[in-house]
């Protein structure tokens, strides 16, 4: 009785009571974040807000007001969304492949008028809905079951192969290991996990001959930086020189001169971590990654107060994506991983990356808010 008592409360609030019950301390993180990004950005183009930092602030904006709206939902209808939006994006993930745009040796992209749509993007999002809802159905012991498990590989594995294609192998890791992280807090059993990495394992001598040419060079690469140092090694190199010359405290902002003098590529992008370092030292570097322990740490605890089963596995698969592009990006730039091109979630310039961040962000704090709502088995508004 207490649980729906409190749930009633919840669905009789105003959009206005709504917004004032936010969790501003994750929407006050992210901002503190992302505006360190902004000062980066603004390093990156030697101290002026053109071309980078002016539009990404513009982007983060219009991201905010987008995840609040998001947030003030009521987290059924994102429930009942979850089957046709992943459908829908799926469908997306195939138009990319008959008429897709082709830039930069990818085709990703879909030109729909005024706006350039990348579908991994939100199939990022679509994925942990999808996956949420199914395992809502199930009990803990039906998750842990083999037969279960031929449902949530068919929907993680279909638009993985579709990635793939592009070729993205960057986001095609992500949806894997996103995919496979919400199914073991679903409750698939350990022993699984272990087999299928066994089996990837011993696959990899297959795999090795469906991968483009520069996707083996960049695992050779990684293997070997020094083997191509003007070719497929440079990044890595710069990136190194550009890391260990910022010492503890930098160079000082907008003194990196690896960055400056345009020595190290992707810049305001992929290796943007690469530049803060250089500039602001380990000290900045080691502030940047406080903010984010914070923020995952934070979200993390917040998400265990959901008591619906849905309401959990979303936020939590959400803020396993956020950490795995924190991780990812940190560790190609550092050499430790091989170069996939993962943006710095809320630092690299890029209005695709970043809005898929508010969204999911927004679906979290929508978890968050509704955390009281009981949600049956059967469906949302079963």
């Amino acid at each position: 009785m207490p649980d729906v008592a409190v749930e009633l409360k919840g669905q009789d609030r105003s959009w206005h009571a709504k917004i004032r019950d936010l969790n501003w301390i994750i929407i006050g993180l992210i901002t503190v974040i992302a505006t360190y990004g902004f000062a980066v950005l603004f390093s990156v183009a030697g101290g002026h807000l053109d071309p980078w930092a002016d539009r990404q602030i513009m982007r983060f904006v219009i991201g905010t007001v987008i995840m609040i709206a998001i947030a003030i939902v009521n987290l059924r209808y994102w429930m009942a969304i979850a089957y046709p939006l992943y459908f829908v994006t799926l469908l997306l993930l195939v138009a990319v492949e008959i008429a897709g745009e082709i830039g930069m040796g990818a085709q990703r992209w879909l030109d729909i008028g005024p706006i350039r749509l990348q579908p991994s993007e939100i199939m990022k999002i679509a994925l942990v809905l999808v996956l949420a809802r199914y395992y809502h159905g199930l009990t803990t012991s039906d998750a842990a079951r083999v037969k279960s498990l031929f449902i949530p590989l068919a929907l993680i594995f279909v638009p993985v192969a579709l990635v793939m294609k592009q070729p993205d192998l960057g986001t095609a890791m992500l949806l894997t290991a996103t995919g496979a992280a919400v199914m073991f807090l679903a409750g698939v059993r350990m022993w699984i996990f272990l087999s299928a990495i066994g089996s990837a394992v011993a696959c990899v001598p297959i795999a090795w001959r469906f991968l483009r040419d520069y996707q083996k060079d960049r695992i050779l690469t990684f293997l070997d930086p020094e083997r191509d140092p003007l070719g497929s090694g440079y990044h890595i190199m710069q990136s190194k020189i550009a890391l260990g010359s910022g010492g503890t405290f930098g160079k000082g902002f907008m003194l990196g001169t690896q960055a400056q003098l345009n020595f190290l590529p992707e810049k305001q992008t992929d290796f943007i971590f690469t530049m803060l370092s250089e500039e602001l030292g380990l000290v900045g570097a080691l502030a940047l990654l406080l903010l984010y322990v914070a923020l995952i740490g934070y979200s993390m605890l917040a998400a265990l107060s959901i008591k619906s089963h849905f309401g959990r596995l979303l936020a939590s698969g959400i803020i396993f994506t956020f950490f795995l592009y924190v991780f990812i990006n940190m560790a190609m730039v550092m050499g430790l991983v091989p170069v996939v091109g993962v943006p710095l979630p809320l630092i690299s310039y890029g209005g695709s990356a970043m809005l898929t961040l508010l969204v999911g962000f927004g679906l979290v704090l929508s978890a968050v808010l509704h955390r009281n709502t009981i949600i049956p088995r059967g469906g949302p508004f079963a």
